[in-house]
């Protein structure tokens, strides 16, 4: 078959065109942005090893295993990470939440009136490293640490660092408890937790995606809860922390946040208008 057959054939089956392009260029082993290339070879037969390899790889998004998971890895914030069924998949909303913590991160610099002002950050759940990896590569003299509750997430970011040349501390536990000693201060504290309630409408479009990664009590904000309750002692002096949410949870996250003491508390709202982050401070 050539390459136009092999596309329509995996189209009429349901699969987005975008989608079976990415995957084709998988299988021949080129990168995501040369989708020029399969055009300008249309016509051209694939070879019956590579057909079959994007056979069994298309069947399987047909049956609804993501894309990312397919090709083992996702573009976040110009990185690309591995991901697998162990972490959830990187989505561009949350870098919403990369370019908030960098400006707090340059606030900081520009307060203490040093430009090679330095500073700690705390990921909380990192999953597969985005968050953590994002900060780190935009501001490469901070120190970022990571923790997460779960091994198998942690072992994928740790392979990411790796593989990125990317000097991040990490802990495994749950929220502050990963922590050594339970203890530490930061600068910043951001995190991308679990915030889908249990019985959401939406959860069966994520079934392949790691269910404790998703969803946190009744309202989807058990954990959220836990974390501005923890956080102050784990701050600096005009510490902040930032947290990613529901597209509809904004006024009850920015009540949580000011119930745990916090000020200046606020919401950013990601590329499709939503308040998708919101945070606060802690008082000098």
């Amino acid at each position: 078959m050539t390459v136009t057959d092999t596309l329509q054939t995996a189209i009429s089956r349901g699969i987005d065109r975008l989608d079976a392009q990415l995957l084709l260029l998988h299988v021949l082993g080129k990168a995501s942005t040369e989708r020029a290339w399969l055009l300008a070879h249309a016509d051209e037969a694939l070879a019956p090893s590579v057909a079959a390899q994007f056979r069994a790889l298309a069947e399987r998004r047909a049956a609804g295993e993501p894309l990312a998971y397919l090709r083992g890895r996702q573009a976040f914030y110009g990185l690309e990470l591995a991901v697998d069924a162990r972490v959830l998949i990187p989505r561009p909303d949350t870098e919403t939440l990369v370019d908030w913590a960098i400006e707090v991160i340059d606030q900081h610099g520009s307060r203490s009136g040093n430009s090679n002002f330095t500073g700690d950050v705390l990921d909380l759940g990192t999953g597969s490293g985005a968050v953590a990896f994002a900060v780190k590569h935009s501001r490469p003299k901070w120190q970022v640490c990571a923790t997460d509750a779960s091994g198998d997430a942690l072992s994928v970011a740790r392979a990411n660092a790796a593989r990125l040349g990317l000097d991040v501390g990490f802990s495994h536990g749950n929220w502050f408890d990963a922590l050594p000693g339970g203890s530490g201060r930061f600068d910043l504290i951001v995190s991308n937790p679990p915030y889908i309630a249990d019985h959401d409408a939406h959860l069966p479009a994520l079934a392949r995606e790691p269910r404790q990664a998703l969803t946190s009590g009744a309202d989807g904000l058990d954990d959220i809860r836990q974390i501005a309750a923890s956080a102050p002692k784990h701050l600096q002096p005009s510490g902040w922390l930032l947290l990613e949410h529901g597209y509809d949870q904004a006024q009850r996250v920015r009540d949580v946040l000011r119930q745990a003491g916090f000020e200046n508390v606020q919401s950013r709202r990601d590329l499709g208008g939503a308040e998708r982050c919101s945070g606060g401070q802690i008082s000098s």
